[in-house]
């Protein structure tokens, strides 16, 4: 009865995440959902207050995170990536697309797969309006690499994040070995849609018009370099990267609202406080769902060992259950049942690039729905065969790589 209350609770709070009726936040169920597990002594307090201490650090590092890319945004950065694409590609979409790749792989590897999403894609959709042509292709790069392209750094994806925590190695370590199936992945991806999208591709661009000088946002830049290599030196020195991270949105948010660019509200609100609320909630859920059996009945069926093909089965495992759960219940219930830095590693590919099958395979689908609605037709079905042709590559040739990788670095 326990386990069925769990997974009851865990179904109504990921299916009304997907859905967000009203655009109401996430946590107004999981909230009242792990609440209720708790009454019902589903899950002990100090279980729960177990978990929540152990994803509390994650979720602080996620919101300087989401903070710094807003800041990013306030300062002209995204603005600026739309110009150049629009500037070099001189006519041809071939180019914009590879344009468009390279700012989808760095936005999200640099600032997370929400940035990509939510500050990236309207300034794509937005630059192939100007150079008339069709959106689709352009868009679709944009989705599937917030999810793809953000296995690099710990900082690239909150399920990265859950992950470098289980994996227990230094930052530039982990980014180290995920380096190759970082680079594998954007390759699988780039070739199989631009092969899809050949058709549309092949239709030429609108050169720009305006002569406009570039704006280029030096300081915003600079201060994003010096965040980034912040995260390897304060992880080296035994630290939270979110230090380095807090530093960067004090120092950008200091000039923000010094120079009225940024606003106090603004930043409050890409904090987004009700989404870690809910992070937190989901995380009690699943603790349930794992202590009242499910942890147990998949720990005996996971592969284990080191070798690739168990590695692969891993992410083959954690691709399938985030298009059945969305993929950080997917990571928050595999990750306590891998015992070693390789299979979280494996689990991490499976949660990141298996979502890009279906739309309820992560938030950033649905995010990713909700802003291209206006301007493309993304219908489900079109989605998922989309991603039929990517996933399984992506995923066997990512999964080679990190074993080579692995072999190299070590873990």
């Amino acid at each position: 009865m326990d386990l069925t209350l769990a997974l009851l609770a865990l179904a109504v709070v990921v299916f009304f995440a997907a859905v967000r009726p009203h655009k109401w936040p996430e946590a107004i169920v999981a909230l009242p959902a792990a609440a209720m597990l708790f009454g019902f002594g589903v899950i002990s307090l100090s279980d729960a207050f177990a978990e929540v201490n152990r994803l509390l650090p994650v979720v602080g590092f996620l919101a300087a995170v989401l903070v710094l890319a807003r800041l990013c945004d306030d300062e002209g950065v995204f603005r600026a990536v739309g110009a150049v694409m629009a500037r070099t590609s001189a006519g041809s979409q071939s180019r914009l697309f590879s344009r468009v790749f390279v700012a989808a792989a760095v936005t999200t590897a640099v600032l997370s797969l929400d940035a990509t999403v939510v500050l990236l894609t309207p300034v794509v959709l937005a630059t192939a309006r100007m150079l008339a042509v069709s959106p689709k292709a352009h868009a679709y790069a944009t989705v599937h690499l917030a999810n793809s392209a953000s296995l690099l750094l710990p900082v690239s994806n909150l399920t990265n994040l859950l992950a470098f925590t289980a994996a227990g190695i230094s930052f530039l370590h982990f980014t180290a070995v995920m380096a190759l199936p970082w680079m594998a992945a954007i390759a699988v991806e780039f070739l199989v849609l631009r092969w899809l999208f050949a058709g549309e591709l092949s239709v030429a661009a609108r050169p720009p018009t305006s002569g406009e000088p570039v704006h280029v946002p030096v300081f915003a830049l600079v201060v994003l370099g010096l965040t980034l290599l912040g995260f390897g030196v304060v992880s080296m020195l035994g630290f939270s990267p979110a230090w380095a991270a807090l530093a960067g949105v004090v120092v950008l948010a200091g000039r923000g609202l010094t120079r009225r660019t940024s606003s106090v509200r603004g930043l409050a609100a890409a904090a987004d406080v009700p989404f870690l609320v809910f992070v937190l909630c989901l995380g009690v859920v699943v603790a349930a769902v794992i202590t009242n059996g499910l942890g147990a009945a998949l720990r005996d069926v996971l592969p284990s060992g080191h070798s690739l093909a168990a590695l692969l089965g891993l992410a083959v495992v954690a691709a399938v259950l985030s298009n059945v759960v969305n993929n950080l219940p997917a990571v928050l219930v595999l990750l306590p049942l891998v015992s070693s830095p390789a299979a979280v590693l494996a689990v991490l590919i499976g949660v990141n690039i298996g979502p890009n099958l279906t739309y309820i395979g992560s938030l950033a689908n649905l995010l990713w729905r909700g802003v291209t609605r206006r301007e493309i037709s993304a219908r489900a079905g079109e989605f998922s065969r989309i991603g039929l042709c990517t996933v399984p590559l992506t995923l066997v040739v990512s999964v080679l790589a990190l074993w080579l990788s692995i072999k190299l670095f070590g873990v």
